[in-house]
């Protein structure tokens, strides 16, 4: 995970998102440990502040949950819950979108499928 300290987006918001690849990716299986607010707040030169605000935006979405005195670990079920909310959110950001700039270009249903069959094979 990086942090880009140039960036718009908030490095909380960064910390979140890097943990949620990390999860979707295996890096941080379900039942698994993630490291500490100290580790990132040492490995990433940031206020621990920060950090647990990253983390935190996890656990309410239960993502992530707290075992006393033994860390913060990855939800059962997370993989699965983060793939439907980025699904979700890929739909809204990206494929909405995509179906208003076709209909302004008169571009058919079967030519925009043909499109990302197209995206799909290069």
């Amino acid at each position: 995970m990086q942090i880009d300290f140039d960036s718009e987006r908030p490095i909380f918001q960064q910390i979140a998102d890097g943990l949620e690849d990390a999860i979707l990716s295996g890096v941080f299986p379900e039942g698994s440990q993630i490291p500490s607010i100290t580790e990132f707040s040492v490995t990433y030169k940031i206020n621990p502040a920060t950090a647990l605000k990253g983390i935190n935006l996890l656990v309410d979405e239960n993502i992530v949950y707290k075992k006393r005195g033994l860390g913060m670990f990855v939800t059962e079920g997370a993989a699965e819950k983060l793939r439907q909310k980025r699904k979700e959110s890929f739909y809204e950001n990206f494929i909405k979108a995509m179906v208003e700039e076709a209909k302004r270009l008169e571009i058919s249903r079967e030519e925009l499928k043909a499109m990302m069959e197209r995206g799909f094979e290069g």
